[in-house]
């Protein structure tokens, strides 16, 4: 596929997308958002912790959608279902302190189409409970906070719904974007930053620079740091080196299990 490819190939790329449902209550609403997904065509649904599933209204709700459901990666934690990706849209109705400049859908959705376009990177659609949608620490840990416009005094929008919107304007956005033309940079992956993150917090309070007991803001200061930036994998490499070499810690010779 080159630059020159059609819309229609260049849909294929949505086959890199997750949808991510994390603590789903109500299993109508995982039914609903497959039969969004499918509609847009987006396959590839992780559920974290979801309360009901496999479920009975889960399938009455995606209105044919069963191999969405059938198909879908059930896991405990939100971290394995970010696992592999370089991007990650968290879907928000409020400003979160200390998180990212939360962008509106379309802008979103261009940005992740130019990152399915330039390789093959996978990203995440992340959506909350119905209840009280993404905690705070699931937005921390995702690239793109994301809101969608609605009415100053009617905010309520279902989580489907909101599937829906943010998988149409990604369809779009991907349809819009020519394929990348020369080699596009590998970017590093959720956990390998997650490690990034974990390494700093363990060497500042090695260091004493951070109190044990109450951190503070340091971590979160510092993930919308690297969050402003897409860093390389390369790059994450030489830092974690540096870090350790900094901090004392041997790094693993090649074959160790330690």
């Amino acid at each position: 596929m080159d630059a020159l490819s059609s819309p229609s190939d260049r849909h294929a790329a949505l086959d890199r997308v997750r949808v991510v449902m994390s603590h789903t209550t109500h299993p109508g609403n995982i039914g609903a958002c497959a039969r969004a997904m499918k509609v847009m065509g987006l396959s590839r649904l992780y559920l974290v912790n979801p309360k009901h599933f496999p479920h009975d209204e889960a399938v009455a709700m995606s209105s044919g959608a069963t191999d969405v459901l059938d198909s879908a990666v059930v896991v405990d934690t939100i971290e394995a279902a970010l696992a592999g990706t370089v991007a990650q849209a968290a879907l928000t109705a409020r400003r979160r302190e200390m998180a990212l400049p939360v962008r509106d859908v379309r802008s979103a959705a261009t940005e992740l189409a130019t990152l399915l376009a330039a390789g093959d990177a996978e990203v995440a659609l992340v959506f909350g409970t119905e209840s009280s949608g993404l905690t705070n620490e699931e937005v921390a840990m995702c690239s793109l906070p994301v809101t969608i416009s609605t009415s100053d005094t009617y905010r309520s929008l279902n989580v489907a719904a909101a599937a829906q919107i943010m998988c149409h304007e990604l369809r779009v956005a991907v349809a819009a974007t020519p394929t990348f033309v020369g080699e596009a940079p590998v970017l590093a992956s959720h956990e390998g930053l997650e490690s990034l993150y974990a390494l700093l917090e363990q060497l500042m309070l090695d260091a004493g620079f951070l109190d044990r007991v109450n951190p503070g803001r340091a971590m979160p200061r510092l993930r919308r740091l690297f969050g402003r930036t897409r860093v390389e994998a390369e790059e994450l490499h030489l830092l974690m080196g540096a870090l350790k070499a900094i901090g004392g810690i041997p790094k693993k010779r090649p074959g160790s299990n330690g």
